[in-house]
């Protein structure tokens, strides 16, 4: 495996993804991922399988500290005394004490950062989460964090694959430091038989997925593909083992003019233009 570092959080570079993951094809899921290698979760308050998130790991037999596990604050829960108990209800749900990472899953335009914030800094002071950071934040919603934060934002988690342009919330990203953890890698399926996709694919004796991982490691991003599929699950683990020529990642980026946004609810941002 390898590690994206940002502020002192070192982040393992391909992550499991668990959204819409129920009952127990997620606790087996999460214990064969863990068994296989993976030491990156990604669960959420709002995805209701924190339970068996946690269940999965205690079933796994690999070791607490080997794993590094994250969860998230919807937005309707960032006022201080929601968001505690938002955190509360995550950590009783995994029977943990602490998470290694804890995000604003999504912005509320009507709160102001500096007490959205402020709470997600308080859980970390508190000892509630190893580290702190966001996800969906744009690149203006990331300097207005950075103005009132008193913690570092390890990470940003945004929608990432070949078919959208996210250079700009990219850079500011890493303009302060961040990592960029990479949600819905494959496009929610539209990578497995893009032409594009599939012959880069044909030429390293890949899978057209295992491309668009690769294409984000080779960016310096963290994809956190979702699947219960212990096949997926092993091939997704598999992109440390090739590299993309320069030519070939260039054809990739030409597909981010598809500006294909797969994850858009009512309460998105506005997000920044291509």
């Amino acid at each position: 495996m390898q590690y994206v570092e940002a502020h002192g959080a070192r982040i393992p570079q391909i992550g499991l993804g668990t959204m819409t993951l129920k009952g127990d094809i997620c606790v087996q899921a999460v214990k064969t991922a863990l068994q296989m290698g993976y030491s990156h979760l990604d669960t959420a308050w709002f995805y209701g399988n924190e339970k068996e998130v946690g269940e999965g790991m205690r079933q796994s037999g690999v070791k607490r500290g080997d794993i590094f596990l994250c969860t998230k604050v919807r937005e309707t829960h960032l006022e201080p005394d929601k968001f505690r108990q938002s955190l509360s209800e995550s950590l009783a749900n995994l029977q943990l004490p602490q998470v290694d990472l804890l995000l604003i899953h999504w912005n509320n335009k009507d709160i102001p950062f500096k007490v959205s914030i402020g709470a997600l800094c308080k859980a970390k002071k508190d000892g509630f989460a190893k580290h702190v950071g966001v996800a969906n934040f744009t690149s203006k919603m990331l300097d207005e964090a950075w103005a009132v934060t008193t913690e570092p934002l390890v990470c940003n988690q945004i929608e990432v694959h070949p078919f959208i342009n996210q250079d700009k919330v990219i850079a500011a990203s890493k303009k302060h430091g961040m990592a960029v953890v990479a949600y819905v890698p494959i496009a929610r399926g539209k990578v497995p038989g893009a032409e594009v996709l599939e012959k880069i694919a044909k030429a390293h004796g890949k899978s057209a997925s295992q491309v668009s991982l690769r294409y984000l490691v080779q960016l310096g991003l963290v994809p956190i593909p979702r699947t219960a599929n212990p096949a997926h699950m092993k091939e997704n683990l598999e992109v440390f083992d090739f590299k993309l020529s320069d030519a070939e990642m260039a054809e990739l980026k030409k597909l981010n003019a598809t500006n294909m946004r797969v994850v858009n609810p009512p309460h998105a941002p506005v997000w920044d233009a291509a």
